[in-house]
């Protein structure tokens, strides 16, 4: 399992050192100079070579390259052009809301999928598997922000139960902020749980085609107790796979959804950012979201080898 880990680890690692690359450059270098594009078409030349100089961008390519990862490397992203701050107090004020507003996408996707899936896998051929799989196809197709505005019409306005945006803070108690967080999470979470659902149907319904599962259910195992004792456990593997994209996904993802519910969060930080020309915090927030997406590819590679003792005797 150590070797494993490692092996997976130090792949993941060299991706992350590629993703930088691409990122530092992409937004550094490709698009000229950075600090005529910030400044914009209009501003004065030695304006432009005052925020150069402030900003490093008078050093050599790859000794700004090498001060960035540094930074990033010891907690120092830089500092906010646009609110001159630094960017790291900028983030971390910002995933005190995108976090949970993501895990708790996460669970409810979970929550609602699981069953759903399991149900319908179970039931194959039924009306009742025709109707779920409707259901999520049609939770596929229906965009999170439009349903995101119809939830806002029905319980926010119409019945009052949520409020329609805002987010009060993580000092005002934490119910408060769940309740604040409920809508938007629904929002994110529709589409997932129906992708997911679709999958774990899938799974579950090709794992109860192996020889192992006939077997057990001639040795008088019923139905419930093959699927959820036996198939369920050997069907993980690509809903886990799922998992990790989805979550991924929802951290990242989120910026319409914080936009409709103008929610302080990473999304709505980004996209503030590249609306107002403030590359450090691009660069920074985008750096996260890909170091985040490695982190939980790590996380599901283990739980693949937790899930399947052979993945650790392969390695």
């Amino acid at each position: 399992m150590l070797r494993y880990a490692l092996s997976r680890l130090l792949s993941l690692s060299l991706s992350l050192v590629v993703a930088s690359l691409v990122i530092f450059f992409v937004i550094e270098v490709i698009p000229g100079d950075p600090a005529s594009y910030m400044l914009g078409m209009n501003a004065r030349p030695e304006t432009v070579a005052a925020l150069s100089r402030e900003l490093g961008l008078d050093q050599p390519i790859f000794t700004r390259y090498l001060a960035w990862v540094g930074g990033m490397l010891t907690g120092d992203f830089g500092t906010s052009y646009t609110y001159r701050v630094p960017v790291g107090d900028l983030i971390a004020a910002r995933l005190g809301v995108s976090l949970p507003l993501t895990v708790y996408a996460l669970l409810l996707t979970i929550v609602i999928a699981f069953p759903v899936g399991l149900i319908a896998a179970a039931t194959r051929g039924s009306a009742l598997d025709a109707g779920i799989m409707g259901g999520t196809q049609l939770g596929i197709a229906v965009p999170n922000f439009w349903f995101a505005m119809l939830l806002v019409l029905f319980f926010a306005i119409t019945l009052q139960w949520f409020s329609a945006g805002g987010f009060p803070g993580w000092d005002r108690g934490f119910w408060i902020n769940i309740k604040a967080l409920t809508l938007p999470a629904v929002a994110l979470a529709l589409p997932q749980a129906s992708i997911l659902a679709r999958v774990m149907r899938s799974a579950v319904i090709e794992t109860l085609g192996q020889d192992y599962i006939r077997t057990a259910r001639a040795k008088g195992l019923t139905s419930r107790q093959a699927v959820v004792g036996h198939a369920l456990r050997n069907a993980l593997i690509p809903v886990l796979t799922i998992i990790g994209l989805q979550f991924s996904f929802l951290l990242a993802g989120a910026i319409i959804i914080e936009n409709v519910f103008f929610l302080p969060g990473l999304g709505r930080l980004i996209f503030q950012a590249i609306t107002q020309r403030d590359l450090i915090v691009v660069e920074s927030v985008v750096m996260l979201l890909v170091f985040a997406v490695i982190m939980v590819t790590f996380l599901v590679d283990l739980a693949y080898a937790a899930v399947d003792p052979r993945l650790r005797r392969r390695a």
